[in-house]
């Protein structure tokens, strides 16, 4: 197991955005657990809801009915967008985006999946297998037969030069060209990161998810929306990503900022897609009491307060002052995102070479600083900036002076 930082740190203690050391040092978060925790450290309402259900019973079985269960998933089959929608809850996106792969292949009778340039769905053997970084892949071996088309990354795509619609349709047009050429009979699913996490918060353009579901479309190729790190109005614009493509998934996964530190996830599917697998199935803590007393608890609290609104607004200004920060700086070459998922990438301003020093030494002056921040993308050069849709005005303005602070002292060194 990696650890971040030459002299790791325990986190011990939290309140809003803020959290403390073992050694009682502060820091302002601005990552999150990896997006995570959503709606900030010890929230009042939550906290109360957690220990009431302690208080009750901790676990039973999906052998027996759970009410929270069952108004978390009505809830959630609701806001999902999806038609006649049904909801299975698992503990960890890896587990959401496995079942979201067996019921595609199974629906289409076919191994064969279409995944992103760049993407990450997890670390079981399935989500593995459909992940397109090499440092991620752990094995070669598969039960799937995988063809990686082209993403939303512009900066280093043999595409990048050309205009955002030029580039989907250039894109777009390889999907096609890949399905007459490296596929044979039909294709399950193409499985796609509205913004990618792992990868470095590479954001595509409005609609081109849209345009590649058209191609799909002719096929019946299904359209997973892996919502993980995207869901939940964190990207301001919209409640998911998937929305700024104007199109609707056929099935949907979700996981991280739901539980706002809870293990619970799941997968949003038709009835139809949901109802294919004929075999017995179960998820022992899947949607559990517990898990899905917070996590009702954290949605109602993420609607009441409107944070969606919250992440579109505090990540306008968060993005003003980054890209003042890169303006200042030439060794950030890439600002991306939305909302509260902001990506910084490093590399040398004449050729692009990716510079993994300065990324590093960022992350520590940061965290020296009092920031906790994130790092990503396929060379490992890309800050992942992902605050709780909680955050104010002040804390923007102290996250991008401390991350100032730091890209000066790095700079220094």
């Amino acid at each position: 197991m990696a650890l971040y930082y030459e002299e790791p740190i325990a986190l011990v203690d939290g309140n809003g955005l803020w959290v403390t050391d073992a050694e009682g040092n502060e820091y302002l978060d601005f990552f999150g657990g990896i997006l995570t925790t959503m709606t900030g450290y010890n929230v009042p309402e939550i906290v109360e809801a957690i220990k009431s259900q302690a208080e009750k019973m901790v676990h039973t079985s999906t052998l027996y009915l759970i009410e929270n269960q069952i108004e978390l998933a009505e809830k959630i089959a609701d806001l999902s967008g999806i038609p006649d929608a049904k909801v299975f809850f698992t503990n960890s996106g890896t587990e959401a985006n496995d079942a979201a792969l067996m019921l595609a292949t199974q629906y289409r009778r076919s191994n064969q999946v279409l995944a992103v340039r760049g993407s990450y769905h997890g670390k079981s053997h399935s989500a593995v297998a459909i992940t397109g970084q090499r440092s991620w892949s752990a094995t070669s071996l598969s039960p799937f037969e995988v063809t990686y088309v082209h993403g939303g990354y512009k900066l280093r795509s043999p595409f990048g030069h050309l205009d955002d619609e030029a580039f989907t349709n250039a894109c777009v047009d390889d999907l096609s060209d890949l399905l007459t050429v490296a596929t044979a009979g039909d294709v399950a699913a193409m499985i796609v990161e509205p913004i990618q996490g792992v990868g470095g918060f590479v954001t595509p353009p409005d609609g081109f998810f849209g345009s590649m579901k058209e191609v799909l479309d002719e096929e019946g190729i299904l359209f997973i929306a892996d919502e993980v790190q995207t869901g939940w109005g964190r990207t301001g614009d919209h409640f998911w990503g998937y929305q700024a493509h104007d199109v609707t998934p056929d099935i949907l996964t979700f996981a991280k900022g739901l539980g706002n530190g809870l293990a619970i996830a799941g997968v949003v599917a038709t009835a139809e897609l949901m109802d294919c697998l004929g075999a017995n199935s179960i998820s022992t803590f899947g949607g559990n009491p517990l898990a899905t007393a917070g996590a009702l608890a954290n949605l109602d609290y993420l609607i009441e307060h409107d944070l969606q609104t919250n992440a579109y607004k505090m990540g306008g200004r968060l993005r003003e002052g980054l890209d003042a920060l890169a303006a200042e700086y030439p060794e950030v070459v890439d600002v991306r995102g939305k909302g509260l998922m902001q990506g910084v990438e490093f590399a040398n301003p004449g050729d692009l070479a990716p510079d993994t020093a300065i990324t590093a030494k960022v992350m520590e002056e940061a965290r020296a600083a009092g920031l906790l921040i994130g790092k990503g993308g396929l060379h490992g050069n890309t800050l992942r900036i992902a605050p709780a849709l909680t955050i104010g005005e002040d804390e923007v303005t102290e996250g991008l002076g401390r991350l100032g602070t730091a890209l000066k002292n790095a700079k220094q060194e």
